[in-house]
């Protein structure tokens, strides 16, 4: 994450506001084309987490929302405000995965196991967003009232929307980095075996080569397992401390 230029933040505006700043800064002379990217929502979906968005929206008087939590802005309107100078354009993107397909997880990929999701894409020239942090922070908003009606019509009719889809097809560089990569472990193995097998006798080379996969196959189950997002709360049945509402409700 670090060497792919991630933003650590702190969840704190009053640290993190500069520490935006400086990164967004140094994207100004940034020596090749780059893709920033943002979910405003700050937190993962939950079951949990879209009722204390549903109690905040009807209390505010706001669209109650049923697909999606309500936007944090302030991330979205700082990275508007120093970017637009030189970014052109915004993309929403729209993830959706149908009620009749296994939502895609951790586990599921390690397992080998795919999942068909749909990702409408659409594209906003900087331009078209207004001047003032609160325009810029009511655009977001206003998306995402969007996004959520997008996400309703698709449970309902398995459809985003009436535009036409573009088959952008397969890319071919990501088969080329996963042959390269399978080759290079494939050939790592084998010479990790060939060295192994130097001081230990065959059987022995067998035995810690199972152990050793049996070892990284149980902890990264168990590191899966604990990151999933239902984890955070129960999906159902769940009771929310009134400090927990408070952290989980919009600043």
């Amino acid at each position: 994450m670090w060497f792919s230029d991630y933003v650590f933040l702190e969840r704190s505006w009053g640290k993190d506001e500069r520490t935006l700043q400086s990164g967004f800064e140094r994207l100004a002379d940034f020596p090749m084309p780059f893709w920033l990217a943002l979910f405003v929502e700050g937190t993962r979906f939950t079951q949990a987490k879209l009722q204390v968005a549903q109690e905040f929206a009807a209390s505010r008087g706001l669209p109650v929302p049923k697909n999606v939590l309500i936007p944090r802005t302030k991330g979205f309107v700082s990275a508007v405000t120093h970017l637009r100078s030189f970014v052109p354009a915004i993309y929403d993107a729209t993830v959706a995965v149908a009620n009749s397909q296994p939502a895609p997880t951790f586990l599921r990929i390690f397992r080998g196991q795919s999942s068909v999701i749909k990702v409408l894409v659409e594209r906003h020239s900087m331009q078209e967003l207004p001047e003032t942090a609160d325009g810029i922070a009511q655009w977001c908003k206003d998306a995402f009232v969007t996004k959520d009606a997008m996400l309703e019509k698709y449970f309902d009719k398995d459809i985003f929307s009436d535009k036409k889809l573009q088959d952008i097809g397969r890319p071919k560089m990501s088969l080329f980095v996963m042959i390269f990569w399978s080759s290079f472990l494939a050939y790592a193995t084998v010479r990790l075996f060939q060295w192994l097998s130097l001081f230990l006798a065959s059987w022995q080379v067998i035995a810690f080569s199972v152990a050793f996969l049996f070892l990284v196959t149980f902890i990264m189950q168990i590191l899966i397992q604990s990151s999933e997002s239902e984890r955070s709360t129960p999906a159902t049945n769940f009771t929310l401390s009134e400090g927990t509402r408070q952290s989980l409700l919009p600043k």
